[in-house]
Protein backbone atom coordinates (compact mmCIF):
# COMPACT_ATOMS: atom_id res chain seq x y z
CA UNK A 1 0.00 0.00 0.00
CA UNK A 2 1.35 3.33 -0.82
CA UNK A 3 1.93 6.12 1.59
CA UNK A 4 -0.96 7.78 -0.52
CA UNK A 5 -3.16 5.21 -0.15
CA UNK A 6 -2.66 5.33 3.75
CA UNK A 7 -3.08 8.87 4.65
CA UNK A 8 -6.20 8.60 2.12
CA UNK A 9 -8.03 6.17 4.25
CA UNK A 10 -7.22 7.71 7.44
CA UNK A 11 -8.11 10.81 6.54
CA UNK A 12 -11.55 9.17 5.42
CA UNK A 13 -11.88 6.80 9.06
CA UNK A 14 -11.31 10.46 11.20
CA UNK A 15 -13.56 12.50 8.76
CA UNK A 16 -16.37 9.55 9.55
CA UNK A 17 -15.56 9.90 13.29
CA UNK A 18 -15.93 13.19 13.28
CA UNK A 19 -19.05 13.09 11.56
CA UNK A 20 -20.41 10.21 13.78
CA UNK A 21 -19.34 12.59 17.06
CA UNK A 22 -21.45 15.44 15.69
CA UNK A 23 -24.23 12.97 15.08
CA UNK A 24 -24.29 11.98 18.50
CA UNK A 25 -23.35 15.26 20.39
CA UNK A 26 -26.45 17.05 20.25
CA UNK A 27 -28.62 13.85 21.36
CA UNK A 28 -26.02 13.52 24.68
CA UNK A 29 -25.62 17.62 25.50
CA UNK A 30 -29.13 18.47 25.47
CA UNK A 31 -29.99 18.68 29.02
CA UNK A 32 -33.82 17.23 30.12
CA UNK A 33 -36.46 19.60 30.41
CA UNK A 34 -36.59 21.61 32.71
CA UNK A 35 -33.00 22.77 33.33
CA UNK A 36 -34.02 26.14 33.81
CA UNK A 37 -36.53 28.41 35.23
CA UNK A 38 -40.08 28.43 33.68
CA UNK A 39 -41.76 31.80 33.46
CA UNK A 40 -45.58 32.29 33.43
CA UNK A 41 -47.20 34.62 32.05
CA UNK A 42 -50.37 36.14 33.93
CA UNK A 43 -51.83 38.73 31.18
CA UNK A 44 -53.38 40.35 34.29
CA UNK A 45 -52.54 42.47 37.17
CA UNK A 46 -51.14 41.39 40.50
CA UNK A 47 -53.65 40.53 43.39
CA UNK A 48 -56.37 39.41 41.07
CA UNK A 49 -58.40 35.90 40.88
CA UNK A 50 -56.13 35.00 38.08
CA UNK A 51 -53.34 35.99 39.32
CA UNK A 52 -53.55 33.94 42.54
CA UNK A 53 -54.39 30.88 40.35
CA UNK A 54 -51.12 31.20 38.83
CA UNK A 55 -49.30 31.78 42.28
CA UNK A 56 -51.06 28.45 43.89
CA UNK A 57 -50.59 26.50 40.07
CA UNK A 58 -46.38 27.31 40.01
CA UNK A 59 -45.46 26.81 43.65
CA UNK A 60 -46.99 23.35 42.74
CA UNK A 61 -45.29 22.65 39.47
CA UNK A 62 -41.72 24.08 40.72
CA UNK A 63 -41.70 21.37 43.48
CA UNK A 64 -42.97 18.71 40.87
CA UNK A 65 -40.73 19.97 37.86
CA UNK A 66 -37.43 20.91 40.20
CA UNK A 67 -37.49 24.23 38.69
CA UNK A 68 -38.53 27.58 39.77
CA UNK A 69 -41.74 28.75 38.28
CA UNK A 70 -41.54 32.20 38.21
CA UNK A 71 -44.79 34.40 37.89
CA UNK A 72 -44.56 37.43 35.18
CA UNK A 73 -47.65 40.00 35.57
CA UNK A 74 -48.21 41.68 31.92
CA UNK A 75 -51.78 43.33 32.54
CA UNK A 76 -52.95 45.00 29.60
CA UNK A 77 -55.83 45.31 26.72
CA UNK A 78 -58.25 42.70 28.34
CA UNK A 79 -55.27 40.31 28.61
CA UNK A 80 -54.17 41.08 25.14
CA UNK A 81 -50.35 42.30 25.83
CA UNK A 82 -48.78 39.20 27.79
CA UNK A 83 -50.58 36.50 25.90
CA UNK A 84 -49.39 38.12 22.59
CA UNK A 85 -45.53 38.21 24.14
CA UNK A 86 -46.55 34.68 25.32
CA UNK A 87 -47.29 33.68 21.57
CA UNK A 88 -44.42 35.49 20.24
CA UNK A 89 -41.70 33.37 22.50
CA UNK A 90 -39.49 30.51 22.14
CA UNK A 91 -41.58 27.19 21.31
CA UNK A 92 -39.08 25.79 24.35
CA UNK A 93 -41.88 25.30 27.11
CA UNK A 94 -39.79 27.84 29.17
CA UNK A 95 -42.63 30.29 28.68
CA UNK A 96 -46.34 30.06 29.24
CA UNK A 97 -49.48 31.25 30.38
CA UNK A 98 -51.99 31.43 32.17
CA UNK A 99 -54.88 33.28 30.54
CA UNK A 100 -58.83 33.09 30.93
CA UNK A 101 -61.39 32.61 28.01
CA UNK A 102 -61.39 36.07 27.05
CA UNK A 103 -57.50 36.33 25.99
CA UNK A 104 -57.08 33.00 24.31
CA UNK A 105 -61.06 32.93 22.62
CA UNK A 106 -63.46 35.34 23.24
CA UNK A 107 -60.84 38.30 22.49
CA UNK A 108 -61.11 37.36 18.24
CA UNK A 109 -64.37 38.20 18.23
CA UNK A 110 -64.33 41.62 19.70
CA UNK A 111 -61.41 42.96 18.62
CA UNK A 112 -60.77 44.28 14.93
CA UNK A 113 -57.01 43.66 14.60
CA UNK A 114 -55.66 41.07 17.68
CA UNK A 115 -51.97 40.78 17.37
CA UNK A 116 -52.23 36.86 17.74
CA UNK A 117 -54.50 34.36 16.55
CA UNK A 118 -54.88 31.38 19.30
CA UNK A 119 -55.10 28.41 17.16
CA UNK A 120 -52.37 29.63 14.98
CA UNK A 121 -49.64 31.25 17.58
CA UNK A 122 -50.65 29.00 20.81
CA UNK A 123 -51.02 25.32 21.67
CA UNK A 124 -53.54 24.65 24.60
CA UNK A 125 -52.28 22.97 27.18
CA UNK A 126 -54.79 22.36 29.84
CA UNK A 127 -58.03 24.04 31.04
CA UNK A 128 -57.41 24.14 35.07
CA UNK A 129 -61.24 25.48 36.31
CA UNK A 130 -64.18 26.79 34.72
CA UNK A 131 -65.26 30.41 36.41
CA UNK A 132 -69.47 30.35 36.46
CA UNK A 133 -70.91 33.86 38.09
CA UNK A 134 -74.19 34.28 39.57
CA UNK A 135 -76.69 35.95 38.25
CA UNK A 136 -77.86 38.41 41.36
CA UNK A 137 -80.51 41.27 41.95
CA UNK A 138 -80.92 44.01 43.91
CA UNK A 139 -83.78 43.28 46.81
CA UNK A 140 -86.54 45.42 45.65
CA UNK A 141 -86.31 43.23 42.47
CA UNK A 142 -88.96 40.92 43.42
CA UNK A 143 -87.85 38.07 41.46
CA UNK A 144 -86.50 35.14 43.09
CA UNK A 145 -85.85 32.36 40.54
CA UNK A 146 -84.39 32.79 36.78
CA UNK A 147 -88.55 32.13 35.43
CA UNK A 148 -89.51 35.06 37.84
CA UNK A 149 -86.52 37.31 36.66
CA UNK A 150 -87.68 37.09 33.20
CA UNK A 151 -91.29 37.93 33.50
CA UNK A 152 -90.47 40.81 35.83
CA UNK A 153 -88.20 42.62 33.49
CA UNK A 154 -90.70 41.82 30.88
CA UNK A 155 -93.29 43.54 32.85
CA UNK A 156 -90.80 46.33 33.35
CA UNK A 157 -89.75 46.88 29.98
CA UNK A 158 -87.19 49.52 29.33
CA UNK A 159 -86.84 50.29 33.06
CA UNK A 160 -84.47 47.62 34.21
CA UNK A 161 -80.60 48.30 34.35
CA UNK A 162 -77.93 45.36 33.85
CA UNK A 163 -74.42 46.21 35.00
CA UNK A 164 -71.17 44.24 33.73
CA UNK A 165 -67.19 44.82 34.17
CA UNK A 166 -66.25 44.96 30.71
CA UNK A 167 -67.66 45.02 27.17
CA UNK A 168 -67.74 41.55 25.77
CA UNK A 169 -67.06 39.87 29.00
CA UNK A 170 -69.69 37.53 29.92
CA UNK A 171 -72.50 39.77 32.05
CA UNK A 172 -72.84 41.71 29.14
CA UNK A 173 -73.36 38.82 26.60
CA UNK A 174 -75.80 36.95 28.94
CA UNK A 175 -77.69 40.21 30.04
CA UNK A 176 -77.73 41.28 26.31
CA UNK A 177 -79.36 38.03 25.61
CA UNK A 178 -81.46 38.10 28.29
CA UNK A 179 -82.90 41.55 26.84
CA UNK A 180 -83.00 40.81 23.67
CA UNK A 181 -84.43 37.08 24.23
CA UNK A 182 -87.27 38.68 26.26
CA UNK A 183 -87.41 42.17 24.16
CA UNK A 184 -87.25 43.89 27.81
CA UNK A 185 -85.05 46.34 26.06
CA UNK A 186 -82.26 46.81 29.26
CA UNK A 187 -79.89 49.27 29.95
CA UNK A 188 -76.35 48.49 29.76
CA UNK A 189 -74.23 49.79 32.13
CA UNK A 190 -70.41 48.61 32.08
CA UNK A 191 -68.05 49.23 34.63
CA UNK A 192 -64.13 49.34 34.86
CA UNK A 193 -64.42 46.34 37.32
CA UNK A 194 -66.55 43.87 39.17
CA UNK A 195 -65.87 46.03 42.43
CA UNK A 196 -67.48 49.32 41.55
CA UNK A 197 -70.23 47.38 39.69
CA UNK A 198 -70.72 45.40 43.17
CA UNK A 199 -71.10 49.06 44.73
CA UNK A 200 -74.10 50.40 42.41
CA UNK A 201 -76.03 47.10 42.62
CA UNK A 202 -75.97 47.22 46.53
CA UNK A 203 -76.98 51.22 46.03
CA UNK A 204 -79.87 50.01 43.72
CA UNK A 205 -78.47 52.25 40.61
CA UNK A 206 -78.95 49.07 38.82
CA UNK A 207 -80.80 46.28 39.39
CA UNK A 208 -79.31 42.90 38.43
CA UNK A 209 -75.40 41.55 37.28
CA UNK A 210 -73.61 38.54 36.81
CA UNK A 211 -70.63 38.49 39.52
CA UNK A 212 -67.96 36.22 40.71
CA UNK A 213 -68.57 34.19 43.91
CA UNK A 214 -65.58 35.82 45.56
CA UNK A 215 -66.82 39.27 45.44
CA UNK A 216 -70.51 38.11 45.44
CA UNK A 217 -71.26 35.71 48.19
CA UNK A 218 -70.17 38.12 51.21
CA UNK A 219 -73.31 40.34 49.99
CA UNK A 220 -75.89 37.08 49.16
CA UNK A 221 -75.22 36.35 53.14
CA UNK A 222 -75.51 39.45 54.51
CA UNK A 223 -79.03 40.33 52.17
CA UNK A 224 -77.80 43.31 50.24
CA UNK A 225 -77.83 41.12 47.39
CA UNK A 226 -80.28 38.18 46.03
CA UNK A 227 -78.44 35.76 44.08
CA UNK A 228 -80.96 34.29 41.45
CA UNK A 229 -78.93 31.05 39.69
CA UNK A 230 -75.75 30.05 38.47
CA UNK A 231 -74.38 30.31 35.18
CA UNK A 232 -72.74 26.68 33.42
CA UNK A 233 -74.01 23.19 34.53
CA UNK A 234 -72.83 22.61 37.58
CA UNK A 235 -73.75 24.33 40.89
CA UNK A 236 -70.85 26.14 42.44
CA UNK A 237 -69.56 24.33 45.48
CA UNK A 238 -69.29 27.52 47.50
CA UNK A 239 -72.70 28.49 46.75
CA UNK A 240 -74.26 24.91 46.81
CA UNK A 241 -78.12 26.10 47.68
CA UNK A 242 -78.48 28.02 44.29
CA UNK A 243 -79.34 26.24 41.71
CA UNK A 244 -77.62 27.01 38.17
CA UNK A 245 -80.29 29.15 35.92
CA UNK A 246 -80.47 25.60 33.32
CA UNK A 247 -82.39 23.65 36.28
CA UNK A 248 -84.70 26.26 36.76
CA UNK A 249 -85.30 25.94 32.66
CA UNK A 250 -83.15 29.01 31.41
CA UNK A 251 -81.62 25.98 28.83
CA UNK A 252 -80.26 28.73 26.17
CA UNK A 253 -76.91 28.37 25.35
CA UNK A 254 -76.07 31.87 27.16
CA UNK A 255 -76.32 30.52 30.62
CA UNK A 256 -74.93 27.28 30.02
CA UNK A 257 -71.34 28.43 29.27
CA UNK A 258 -68.84 29.56 31.46
CA UNK A 259 -65.71 31.27 31.59
CA UNK A 260 -62.71 29.54 32.13
CA UNK A 261 -58.85 29.51 33.47
CA UNK A 262 -56.22 27.87 31.45
CA UNK A 263 -52.48 27.44 30.16
CA UNK A 264 -50.97 28.02 26.96
CA UNK A 265 -47.87 27.62 25.15
CA UNK A 266 -46.32 28.99 22.23
CA UNK A 267 -46.97 26.82 19.26
CA UNK A 268 -44.82 24.25 18.19
CA UNK A 269 -43.37 23.67 21.36
CA UNK A 270 -42.81 19.81 21.26
CA UNK A 271 -45.29 17.37 22.29
CA UNK A 272 -43.12 15.97 24.89
CA UNK A 273 -42.65 19.01 26.50
CA UNK A 274 -46.32 19.98 26.14
CA UNK A 275 -47.54 16.38 28.16
CA UNK A 276 -45.00 16.98 30.70
CA UNK A 277 -46.67 20.57 31.67
CA UNK A 278 -49.63 19.43 31.43
CA UNK A 279 -48.89 16.66 33.56
CA UNK A 280 -47.56 18.80 35.91
CA UNK A 281 -50.68 21.34 36.49
CA UNK A 282 -53.09 17.61 36.40
CA UNK A 283 -51.10 17.56 39.68
CA UNK A 284 -51.72 20.29 41.13
CA UNK A 285 -54.82 20.46 40.32
CA UNK A 286 -55.40 17.10 42.01
CA UNK A 287 -54.22 18.32 46.00
CA UNK A 288 -56.43 19.09 48.32
CA UNK A 289 -55.44 22.05 49.37
CA UNK A 290 -55.09 23.40 45.91
CA UNK A 291 -58.79 22.24 45.33
CA UNK A 292 -59.80 24.04 48.40
CA UNK A 293 -58.21 27.50 47.39
CA UNK A 294 -59.83 26.74 43.97
CA UNK A 295 -63.26 26.22 44.69
CA UNK A 296 -62.88 28.86 47.92
CA UNK A 297 -62.29 31.36 44.71
CA UNK A 298 -65.59 30.15 43.21
CA UNK A 299 -64.15 28.28 40.63
CA UNK A 300 -64.58 24.35 39.65
CA UNK A 301 -61.76 22.43 38.61
CA UNK A 302 -61.80 20.71 35.44
CA UNK A 303 -60.13 17.44 34.48
CA UNK A 304 -58.39 18.31 31.20
CA UNK A 305 -55.54 17.50 29.28
CA UNK A 306 -54.02 18.65 25.52
CA UNK A 307 -56.83 17.00 23.48
CA UNK A 308 -59.32 17.74 26.10
CA UNK A 309 -58.79 21.23 26.26
CA UNK A 310 -58.71 21.34 22.04
CA UNK A 311 -61.84 19.86 21.68
CA UNK A 312 -63.83 22.23 24.25
CA UNK A 313 -62.52 24.84 22.84
CA UNK A 314 -63.41 24.07 19.24
CA UNK A 315 -66.99 23.41 20.51
CA UNK A 316 -67.34 26.25 22.86
CA UNK A 317 -66.03 29.25 20.47
CA UNK A 318 -69.05 29.73 17.56
CA UNK A 319 -70.87 29.80 20.84
CA UNK A 320 -69.21 32.84 22.23
CA UNK A 321 -69.12 33.85 18.62
CA UNK A 322 -72.60 34.07 18.13
CA UNK A 323 -73.20 35.64 21.66
CA UNK A 324 -71.01 38.43 20.89
CA UNK A 325 -72.25 39.13 17.56
CA UNK A 326 -75.51 38.75 19.14
CA UNK A 327 -74.69 41.96 21.49
CA UNK A 328 -72.90 43.91 18.94
CA UNK A 329 -69.81 44.58 21.00
CA UNK A 330 -66.87 45.15 19.07
CA UNK A 331 -63.58 46.98 20.44
CA UNK A 332 -60.81 48.30 18.28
Amino acid sequence: MTRTNSNRRALLCAAASAAALVALTPAHAQAPYPNKPIRMVVPFAAGGATDVLARVIGQKMSAGMGQPVVIDNKPGAAGIIGTDAVAKSAPDGYTIVLGLSNSLMTNEFLYEKLPYDTARDLTLVYQIAAAPLVLVVHPSVPAKTGPELLKYVVANKGKVAYGSYGIGAYPHLAGAHMSLSTQSDMSHVAYKGEAPMMQDLIGGQIQMAYASALVAKPHIDSGKIRAIGVSGERRMSTLPNVPTLAEQGLKDEAYRVTGWLAIAVPAKTPKPIVDRIAEEVRKATQQPDVRERIAAMGFEVKESSPELFATAWKAERPVWERLIKQSGAKLE
